[in-house]
Formats: C-alpha cells, structure tokens, sequence
C-alpha cells in the first residue's frame, strides 16, 4: 500500500513538472492546471500543432480557417470542449473530427457553412451538444449526423434550410432536443421527424409554413413544440395525432382565423394562439369547450366580432360564441379567391412547370435558377411557396411580373442583373415574406416598386447601386422586420426615408459598406428597432443625435469609420438598452473619460480593436461584458493606466491588450509588465476585492472515459479582504494571481 501511494506521488509530479515545462502555441494562452488553451482572435489560419496532448477545452473562436481538414484534432484526442465559433469556416472535410472521442460539446455557430457530408461528425461519439447556428445551410442530407450515439441537443437555428432529407436524423436515438428556428421550411417535414424516436422539444418556430395537414407530427415522446412567428393559417385537427405527450404547443403570431379541437394530445395543458386573428364566433365554440373539459390553458385574445375584440379566449363563455348564419359568415370571414382550394384541403399537385424550369410538387418549390432567362416564366403551380430565379438575366421587372404566385412565400432574384423594378411588379404575391434582390444592379426604386406585397418581413437589396435611402418604396411594407443595403452607394441619411413612419415595425437595419457621411437627427427615430450596423462607411462623428428616439437599440456597429474622437455622453440615449457596441479600426485616437456614461451592467459586448488609443474610460460600470477586445492600440503603459490593469485581473473571462508605449515595452500584454510595481497604491485604488488564485490541483492524465477526464478541476478561490501595502524599502504591487508556467496568463 505504502509502495501504491509513492507511486502515484512520483506520476503526480511527473505531470506536474510536464505540465510546467509544456510549450504554449505562439499567440495562445494556456492554463496548465485546468488543461485549457485559448486562442481568442489570433487571426489563424490553421489549428496550432504545439497544443499539449492532454488539452481537454480549446478555444480558437474568432480566427480565420475557413476549411477543417480529415484529421484536424488528432493531436488533442483528450479534448471534451471545442470552440470553433466566428471562424470564418465554409467546409468541414469527412473526419476532421475522428480520433475526438471523448468531446461533449462542439459550438461551430457563426461560420460560412453550406454543404454538410456524410463523416463531417464521424468519431464525436460522446458528443452531447452540438451547435450549428448561424451558417448557410440550405440542405441536410441523409446521414448527415451518423455516429452521434450521446448526442441530447443539435442546434440548426438560423440557417437557409429548406429542405431535410428522409434520413437527415437517422441514428440520433439519444436526441431530445432539436432547434430549427429561423429558417425557410415551408412545410412540416413529416418523414424526417419520424426518424427521432426522444426528441420532446422541437421548435420550429420563424419558418415560413402555410399549413399542416393531417397526421404531419409523429412524435411519440414530443412534449414542447413551438410554431411561433410562422405563416400558419390553418391547421387540421389531426395534424398532431401521432404526438400523444404533448403539453405546451405554441402557435403563436400566425394567420390562424379559427381552430378545431385537436385530436391526438392527450397531455396538453398550454395552447398559445396569441397574435393571431381569432374570429370568435360559432366556430371557435368546440376549441373553447374542448379546453374547457381538458383543462387546456388557451392564450390569446379575439379581434372580432366588434364587442368581443382584445377579449381573452380562456375568458370568453361558449354561449358568447354565436354566428347569425353559417352561410353569411362562412362568406364574410373564410372566402377565398375562387382559384384557391379550401383551407382544410390537402393541397393537390399539378403537373404544370414552365419550360426550362423544375418544380417540385410536393415540396412546393420550383426553381429556374442560372438558365439564362431574359423574362420571368410564368405557369408555376398554383400552391407553389419558394421560386427561385437566380443568375438569369431579366434586366427590369414590369408591372404584374408574378401571375398565379399568391402562395409563394420566398422569392429568390439574385444576380439577375436587374435594373429597374416597375410599380406593381410583384402586385397579388399576397404571401411573399422573403424577397432577395442581392447583387443587381438597381440604382433607385419605383414608389410602387413593392406594392402588392403587404406581408413582406424580409427584403435583401445587399450588392446594388442604391444612391439613396429607398424610403417611399419601403412605405408599402408595413410588416418590414429585417431590411438589407449592404453594398450599395448611400451616402446619407434624412428625414425622407424616416423610419418611424416608411417602416414602423423594421428591428434590424443593415447599411455596411455604403458611403454615409451624415445623418439627420430623426433619420433613425423608430421605437422599434433593434440593430443598427452602419460599420465601413464615412462618417466622421459619432451619430449621437440621430440615435436620441432609438429607445430599444441593442446592437450598434460603428468599425471601419473614420471616428477619431468618442466625446462625452455618446451612447446615453441608448444606454437603457445597448447590448452590444462595436468601434474597431476607426482610426480612434482618444475617447472622452466619459465617453461610455450611463452604460452599465446591460452592455455585454465592447470592442475597439485596431485604433489609436493610449488611455480608455474607466470600465468597471461595465459589470455585465462578457466580450472585450482592446487588442492593436498604442496604449500608454504607466501608472494611468493601473485601473485598467487592476480590472482587468478582476473579471473572469480573458481580455488581451498590448502596450503600445513607452518602446521598451511595445507589444508585451498589459497583464504581464512589471511597470505598474513601481505605482504608488493610492494612485488608483482598485473598485473591487480581488479574488487569489486557486491553489494547483493534483494533475492526472485524462483516462479513455468522458467523465473521468472531464474531472480536473481547481479548488474555487478565497477572496481576500484587500491588498498587501507595499514595503518602503523595495516598493511592489504583490501580483494579483501567481503565472502557472511561463507564457501563461495570471489565473483570476
């Protein structure tokens, strides 16, 4: 027994010792007691060879490898924590992953990803979360996920997919959460569903579907389902018998007119049907009695009749739900265009499909992209919901362009050259709540350009000539949620294309890469939106007044201007509600001390990377930032600057900043000069308790199982009650946390 314990004694040191003379990747930080190595925004273009074997969480967020070859982590096999988020990925080659384990979570959200293969994830067999939010997929083909045998959670959220293959979800049997948000599925992929025998929360929601037929979920153990924010406006009322366990369904913010009760879910205690244009009458009398005898919460409120609108349905009494007749209302409040087929009817193919074209029936899609066009083909399918037009060449777009297209959803004009839109080109697409014009070349929009189209919430004019702010066009789009001008020769901002009355509802506003060089107090005035990116144009000054009636902006993006002094008071009007700001290579050379007042624990992320800065405002308001990059400045490493330092070894997340001055030590991270030993304490005594390090733990190689191997943990830290005064003799600042290894950053 005696001989066991030296033994493990010898190894421990013998870790220990390897763990104090490993090498840290160039640019990297490593923290040799927790087995971590990061390297956050280091502009690489490769994963670094030198990362120690016994590394279980990397992090190489914000980099540059655009492709993950065959084989890209087998010299971290140990791994059970990889972050690939903000890399600028486009492909991941068949078996980048092999030899990976032991990996739990892998975040690849916010790449260029569009194609997935068969092996991408072959060897992740441990893995329990897996995130690929924010790419550009349009397509999961079959087997895309095989060999996910742990996996309890996929996140496919705001991709481009609009289709899934049968076998897209074959082999996740351990799956029992799927998100599929944001995307353009336009209709319930009935097959695919069926393959995911655990999955209990499915959601759905922000996808452009019109209606779900019977039998369209069959999901034994579904539990939560969300079809939120979608087009829905009807619904069969078998459409859920193959989901019996379903409690909570959201079908919220759709189209819904009345509903029947649902056959099927035995268990379901929510109904949400709030947002949608409830017609209470004698048809919605079963819904309210069958919740009654269910004890189903409904949510949502009546628009009609008139002494029944704003009443909440789980109020309204069923004897208050009367029709005069069902002949006069069936005419009133369900009739269709003669073309149309009943709502509750199955839509039923047609073999129509203008030449040189495909259309896909069942899926609803017809597409003549890249066929060398010259005029919009005509005859599609009368219930045909996404066209897609791109690389032909149509030059302009006269009026009634779209005949028989009242059920398209999204239309797809990229790079069709176009020129010129007529009033009423897109008159009776009644549906139409994506329009892509990318990459035309449109220099100014007709007033009418976008009649017709009253649902509208998406429009992409990215990649045109635009010379103004296309406001009188925008006006005609009252439902306008997410507006892009990226790319387009805009050089001002004025009260013509004000948004408060063009575009009441837009949230999200993107004008990257224009020539803006004002903009007009009330330009921007709209108690709506949300995200404003103005980065890569030519402004001057900050934009302060513009922004003084934007009372919920939470995303602003200033990099790339030619900003170089941030004054007092800049972001006050906002300072309730911004989440996220943005200055980097603005040529930047001083911000006011109170250049960030009234911004506090709301703000969660602040970068200024690649200015001129010597000195920053005091940040320790700043309570709730979870992301800082103060990287490629020219600051003024001295005794001003210890507050920063000192608060800076206070958060718990890793910020880099580099001297800039005095020359001798250009380049060194502020963390590590000895320069601030010297400074009297009182200079700028520190806001907060600083936390000491946690002591090293007894480091073990990580064995073959996930959990024993995610077991090396530090002991939590003790706060101490302040500083240690420096002695007159040899003055010093005691480091706020000992260095593990050389080259390693302090541990806070």
């Amino acid at each position: 027994m005696l001989f066991f314990s030296a033994a493990s004694v010898l190894l421990v040191l013998a870790l220990i010792s390897h763990v104090g003379a490993e090498k840290c990747p160039e640019k990297c930080s490593c923290d040799g007691r927790k087995l971590t190595v990061s390297c956050i925004g280091k502009n690489l273009t490769e994963i670094p060879e030198t990362i120690d074997e016994i590394t279980l969480k990397l992090d190489l967020r914000n980099n540059n490898l655009e492709v993950l070859p065959k084989g890209a982590f087998t010299l971290t096999p140990y791994l059970t924590h990889l972050t690939l988020q903000r890399c600028n990925i486009f492909r991941v080659k068949e078996g980048a992953f092999r030899k990976l384990g032991r990996l739990v979570s892998l975040n690849l959200a916010y790449n260029k990803i569009d194609v997935l293969y068969q092996e991408s994830f072959d060897g992740l067999s441990a893995l329990k979360e897996l995130q690929l939010d924010h790419n550009r997929l349009v397509y999961i083909p079959n087997m895309a996920f095989q060999g996910l045998q742990n996996i309890k959670w996929l996140r496919l959220s705001r991709n481009s997919l609009n289709n899934l293959a049968p076998e897209a979800f074959t082999g996740l049997f351990t799956l029992n959460r799927l998100s599929l948000d944001h995307n353009e599925l336009q209709f319930f992929p009935t097959q695919t569903m069926s393959r995911l025998p655990e999955v209990t929360r499915l959601d759905m929601s922000h996808n452009p579907m019109t209606y779900l037929g019977e039998e369209s979920v069959s999901m034994l153990k579904l539990t939560h389902l969300y079809l939120d924010h979608m087009s829905i406006q009807d619904l069969s009322d078998q459409a859920l018998f193959g989901a019996p366990l379903l409690s909570h369904l959201d079908l919220s913010h759709n189209q819904l007119r009345y509903l029947e009760p649902l056959k099927g879910p035995k268990e379901l205690s929510s109904l949400n049907l709030t947002g949608n244009p409830l017609y209470c009458n004698c048809f919605m009398r079963p819904l309210r009695e069958w919740a009654r005898v269910r004890n189903v919460k409904l949510l949502g409120a009546c628009v009609g009749p008139p002494h029944l609108s704003e009443e909440p349905l789980q109020s309204v009494a069923p004897l208050d739900l009367r029709c005069r007749s069902r002949g006069e209302v069936l005419k009133e409040e369900f009739e269709k265009d003669d073309e149309s087929t009943p709502p509750t009817e199955k839509p039923k193919p047609k073999g129509k499909c203008p030449e040189n074209c495909d259309c896909d029936i069942e899926a609803q899609h017809a597409t003549c992209e890249g066929r060398g066009h010259t005029k919009v083909p005509r005859g599609f399918p009368a219930k045909t919901q996404l066209l897609d037009f791109r690389s032909n060449h149509f030059h302009y777009l006269p009026a009634n362009s779209f005949p028989g297209t009242s059920q398209v959803v999204s239309l797809h004009l990229d790079f069709c050259k176009i020129h010129e839109i007529e009033g009423g080109a897109f008159r009776g697409m009644k549906s139409l709540f994506y329009l892509y014009l990318s990459d035309n070349d449109i220099m100014s929009l007709d007033p009418g350009a976008f009649s017709g189209a009253p649902k509208l919430n998406y429009l992409h004019l990215e990649g045109n000539r635009l010379l103004q702010f296309p406001g009188s066009a925008l006006a005609l789009l009252p439902s306008l949620f997410v507006l892009h001008l990226e790319r387009n020769a805009i050089s001002k901002l004025d009260t013509a294309g004000l948004l408060s009355s063009k575009t009441p509802k837009l949230k999200e506003l993107y004008l990257t890469n224009n020539t803006i060089t004002s903009i007009a107090k009330g330009a921007l005035d709209s108690s709506f939106l949300g995200t404003l990116h103005l980065d890569s144009n030519q402004l001057t000054e900050m934009p302060t007044q513009a922004l003084s009636r934007t009372p919920n902006l939470e995303e602003l993006n200033l990099s790339r201007n030619s900003i170089r002094y941030v004054g007092p008071n800049a972001f006050q009007p906002i300072s309730q509600s911004l989440r996220r700001l943005y200055m980097d290579h603005m040529g930047m050379a001083k911000m006011s001390l109170d250049a960030l007042a009234g911004l506090g624990p709301e703000l969660k992320a602040l970068t200024v990377r690649g200015n001129q800065l010597q000195e920053l405002p005091d940040l320790s308001p700043l309570t709730g930032l979870e992301v800082v990059d103060l990287q490629e400045n020219r600051l003024l490493c001295d005794c001003a600057l210890l507050s920063l330092r000192r608060w800076m070894e206070n958060v718990t997340f890793e910020i880099i900043a580099t001297c800039g001055q005095p020359p001798e030590i250009k380049g060194q991270k502020v963390q590590d000069v000895p320069v601030f030993k010297s400074c009297p304490e009182n200079l700028s005594p520190p806001n907060k308790k600083v936390v000491t390090a946690p002591r090293p733990p007894k480091v073990k190689k990580p064995k073959a199982s996930v959990s024993k191997a995610s077991e090396v943990k530090a002991r939590p830290a003790k706060p101490k009650a302040k500083l240690p005064k420096p002695t007159k003799k040899k003055p010093q600042m005691k480091p706020l946390a000992p260095k593990v290894a050389k080259n390693k950053n302090t541990v806070t």
